[in-house]
């Protein structure tokens, strides 16, 4: 899955320029111009890694990095930090409040993506979930969160969620979740007991269990997950 990455930058060329610098690498983008909007795209989207403008409306950059590594917010993410400040101390200061990397302004896009590449590579284990509007599986830990909490999933449950996140849009049909979350049983798995799980499920990962927005029913076919 390639990472993901959320520019904070209220200057839309600026903007704009590193997201079509980013998409040539193959990087996901995401824009947000000022502290308040890039609080919500954060928590809905959890991106890898973000670029973020140290002089904001609204809310300052330095107080976003202070929010974005409390325990507030569902991960510690990487951060390099813009700024036109120079100043050595100016650099110190922000470093202190978790940046993974300073840049000063003007910079060149080509360095950036150089500095991105190298912070990606210390901090990639960060890159190892997938997120779709606030729902986050992160398949080596074993964890889901939702909207900034952590929900407690079975092992059958978790495994479900994953196989229908990893293929957003494909449609599993209940024999081939049965042979997913039930390989070595020699007990018969009636179809029944997918849809139990499937509505356990839907309970903790829907806002709505009973019109899903997330695990929806394919009449006929089985189910799917509608994602990006």
């Amino acid at each position: 899955m390639n990472p993901k990455i959320m520019i904070v930058e209220d200057d839309a060329k600026i903007s704009n320029l590193i997201k079509l610098y980013l998409e040539r690498d193959s990087y996901i983008t995401l824009q947000a111009y000022d502290g308040i909007e890039a609080q919500d795209l954060y928590l809905r989207h959890v991106p890898c890694l973000i670029i973020l403008d140290l002089m904001l409306p609204g809310m300052s950059g330095e107080e976003f990095c202070r929010w974005v590594k409390s325990e507030e917010t569902p991960e510690d993410p990487a951060v390099i930090m813009l700024s036109a400040k120079t100043r050595t101390q100016e650099k110190i200061n922000g470093l202190k409040l978790g940046a993974d990397d300073y840049m000063t302004k003007p910079f060149s896009p080509e360095e950036l993506l150089a500095h991105v590449e190298a912070v990606l590579r210390r901090t990639g284990r960060l890159c190892q979930k997938i997120v779709h509007e606030g729902l986050v599986i992160k398949p080596r830990k074993g964890e889901v969160w939702l909207n900034g909490e952590e929900i407690e999933l079975t092992s059958y449950e978790f495994n479900l969620l994953f196989l229908l996140m990893e293929s957003p849009g494909q449609v599993f049909s209940r024999e081939q979740l049965i042979d997913h979350i039930h390989p070595r049983s020699e007990a018969q798995i009636f179809p029944r007991t997918i849809d139990a799980h499937v509505k356990k499920l839907r309970r903790k990962v829907e806002d709505n269990p009973g019109e899903p927005k997330r695990i929806v029913t394919v009449r006929g076919m089985g189910y799917k997950f509608v994602g990006e």
